[in-house]
């Protein structure tokens, strides 16, 4: 399935969007929003998928997709460098606040909650906090059943689904505050995610999945998730060793080479630019960089 948080008429409406995603089956209210279901474990799941196949359908376009999360346990969690060839273009560029050979575990940061915005809302925007706005194509990973110590071959038993996500960042404070990367990372409104939660027996193959970046309509970044230098069980298992994993948590898995940062020149976001966001099979994101983002997304909290 394919859950989603729809606005409509002002309120929070969970739904499920079928019909080659031209269309989103609005769930009873009794059901709870999408951070319910997330939460509810398998029996929340079979209520969604029987209320689903009864409920009435209206076109996508009626509607406003939120974010699918609005209720978070924690910070948001990341991976850093997880792909190689991100890891190569950065160097000479992370001015010694990382390591200079590639890691041999995960490297894991985190970014708050209140930096997540909507699939379409616009990123808010502040050329006073930074001029070095830079975007970061992921695959996000829900989890959808607590779990700490997680072996490797049990790791798809505690993830619901997938999210597309842009890690958004400001290098200049990543970089301005002892090199800890949380302050660039979380600036409030910065990172789209959605477009819905795909639950993983959509996808047949996880590292098959093609994540793009288009910033203007130019193609920033595009790689597959096979060049990821540690698997999503790998993740898993490191990150929930000795630590617990709780439903409703979203796992960032690391971005590819291409961002602005690494190239030659660099190249930053700006007012006005508008990021695409895509993974095969998971959707896509379209949110443009504007002063006025901040507001609106405050307005909805």
């Amino acid at each position: 399935m394919k859950l989603a948080s729809a606005i409509v008429g002002g309120l929070r409406r969970l739904g499920v969007v079928v019909a080659d995603d031209s269309a989103i089956a609005l769930l009873p209210q009794s059901l709870g929003t999408l951070d319910d279901v997330v939460r509810g474990g398998p029996t929340a799941m079979e209520a969604v998928g029987n209320a689903a196949a009864e409920a009435p359908t209206i076109p996508l376009t009626e509607v406003r997709l939120g974010p699918p999360l609005y209720r978070f346990n924690r910070d948001i969690l990341c991976t850093g460098w997880n792909y190689w060839d991100h890891f190569e273009e950065s160097k000479g560029k992370r001015e010694g606040q990382d390591p200079p050979e590639p890691p041999t575990h995960p490297t894991f940061f985190t970014k708050g909650p209140d930096t997540v915005i909507g699939p379409a809302d616009d990123i808010a925007y502040d050329p006073d906090l930074s001029t070095k706005w830079d975007y970061e194509a992921e695959v996000a990973l829900i989890i959808g059943r607590d779990g700490r110590s997680i072996a490797e071959e049990n790791a798809w038993q505690h993830v619901l689904g997938y999210c597309v996500a842009n890690d958004v960042s400001q290098r200049d404070l990543q970089r301005a505050h002892g090199g800890q990367w949380l302050k660039g990372k979380s600036i409030d409104a910065t990172m789209p995610l959605g477009p819905w939660i795909t639950t993983t027996d959509e996808i047949d193959d996880p590292y098959n999945l093609r994540i793009q970046c288009e910033v203007n309509g130019e193609v920033l970044q595009d790689a597959l998730t096979k060049q990821m230098a540690f698997r999503f069980e790998r993740l898993i298992a490191e990150l929930s060793r000795g630590m617990t994993l709780r439903a409703g948590d979203v796992l960032l898995t690391g971005t590819p080479s291409g961002i602005g940062n690494a190239r030659d020149p660099q190249f930053f976001l700006g007012e006005g630019d508008l990021v695409v966001t895509r993974v095969s099979g998971l959707g896509t994101l379209r949110n443009r960089l504007s002063r006025a983002g901040l507001t609106a997304a405050h307005s909805e909290h």
